[in-house]
């Protein structure tokens, strides 16, 4: 075989890297980690406040740590006030981008716990929340942070 052979597969493979190249540059790198933090951040928001009328837990979150999530461990009226406690403040630091990386460590645990012990057949959802919370964790939240803005996001 000769040289020429592999001429159109080269062609091809330059046209995906100028593509690929091209697509990059449109997408600001600073909107991955805000996209990330508040994807994920609203789906643990949203959550939490299903378990909370005002400022005071639902007798129904109560029920369901004792009857259905059945957390080993850990008794289930403390699992319902850490839980809610941890999805509210997770949530809210990691949107504002403030103790980013700590948010979303504290909010990768708790998606393991959930994975784990509570809906092992929902790890296809659970790897979309890990994904997003790991781009955080890995990346760091990026300039459209507080973290940013105060200097304290572990890039400088």
């Amino acid at each position: 075989m000769s040289d020429t052979t592999f001429a159109p597969a080269s062609g091809l493979k330059l046209r995906i890297a100028a593509l690929n190249a091209l697509i990059g540059r449109l997408v600001p790198a600073d909107l991955i980690p805000l996209a990330a933090r508040i994807a994920i951040g609203m789906v643990f928001w949203q959550s939490a406040r299903t378990k909370v009328d005002g400022l005071m837990i639902k007798d129904q979150t109560y029920f369901l740590f004792e009857n259905i999530y059945n957390l080993p461990l850990i008794p289930s009226d403390w699992a319902a006030v850490l839980a809610t406690l941890g999805e509210h403040t997770f949530s809210v630091l990691l949107i504002l981008g403030l103790a980013t990386r700590f948010a979303a460590g504290g909010l990768l645990v708790m998606t393991a716990v959930i994975q784990i012990f509570v809906f092992p057949e929902a790890w296809v959802l659970h790897s979309s929340w890990a994904a997003c919370l790991l781009v955080v964790l890995g990346r760091g939240p990026g300039r459209v942070s507080l973290d940013w803005l105060l200097g304290i996001d572990g890039r400088r």
